[in-house]
């Protein structure tokens, strides 16, 4: 049944990836374009010649997005497949397409929304080459956290449960979430490598449609893949 749930998840995840490039294609491409080329004004201001095309724009913004979008989409799925079949039956006795549902909403919280909060995406043109890895280390950092308290939280939600009822013990969990969400964004530093002269409309543009490739590949995947994955499970029931 693994192996099933498997090629269904990267299928899936596959559609979720073609969503993802058509909505790009068409909301981000223009906010990227406009990025480029503020970054070749300003070289030009300081005097500075333009770097090297090493893979055209045309590329980029076509093969290049497709691949990268439908290969993230398809990987994802898998990996969303295997979590499913972990926590399916675990869940309070949850259907497969509350399981999914339920699934693709943490796993876009605490991978995509919290994180992002705190180190938004940028255009390519921002951002100093010499700091890539310091900027990686720490979003990858706030993701592990966000984790960490998304756990945390569902352990004292199952623990409490008992005592306090289900209702009470998930506020009490969502608190937890959040005291240590809201921690942490305050402990960590602060990155802002935006100059000041960049258009705002821009890059608050670009922003939204990053997150709203990730809506659209998590949505898939929670509502498309459950639906599946009930089918499947229901023909397996004897």
């Amino acid at each position: 049944m693994v192996r099933t749930l498997l090629t269904w998840g990267m299928l899936v995840g596959l559609l979720a990836g073609l969503l993802g490039f058509g909505f790009a294609k068409v909301s981000g491409e223009s906010q990227i374009d406009r990025a480029i080329t503020f970054e070749g004004q300003m070289d030009r201001a300081k005097g500075e010649s333009p770097g090297p095309e090493l893979v055209s724009r045309e590329v980029q913004s076509g093969l290049g997005l497709l691949t990268g979008v439908v290969v993230y989409g398809t990987a994802l799925g898998g990996l969303f497949s295997l979590a499913f079949a972990f926590a399916y039956g675990r869940m309070a006795n949850a259907s497969a397409r509350v399981t999914a549902a339920l699934l693709a909403g943490s796993g876009f919280l605490s991978l995509v929304l919290v994180p992002e909060l705190k180190y938004p995406a940028n255009p390519p043109s921002i951002g100093r080459p010499e700091t890539i890895g310091y900027r990686t280390e720490l979003f990858f950092l706030m993701i592990l956290i966000s984790v960490f308290a998304l756990i945390f939280a569902i352990l004292i939600a199952r623990s409490f449960a008992p005592r306090f009822t289900t209702w009470n013990a998930g506020l009490l969990a969502a608190a937890a979430f959040v005291c240590i969400i809201v921690v942490a964004q305050l402990v960590l530093p602060e990155v802002n490598e935006v100059p000041d002269q960049f258009p705002a409309t821009v890059l608050w543009r670009f922003r939204v449609v990053s997150l709203g490739i990730q809506v659209i590949l998590w949505s898939t995947l929670g509502f498309v893949f459950g639906a599946v994955a009930e089918r499947v499970l229901s023909e397996r029931e004897p």
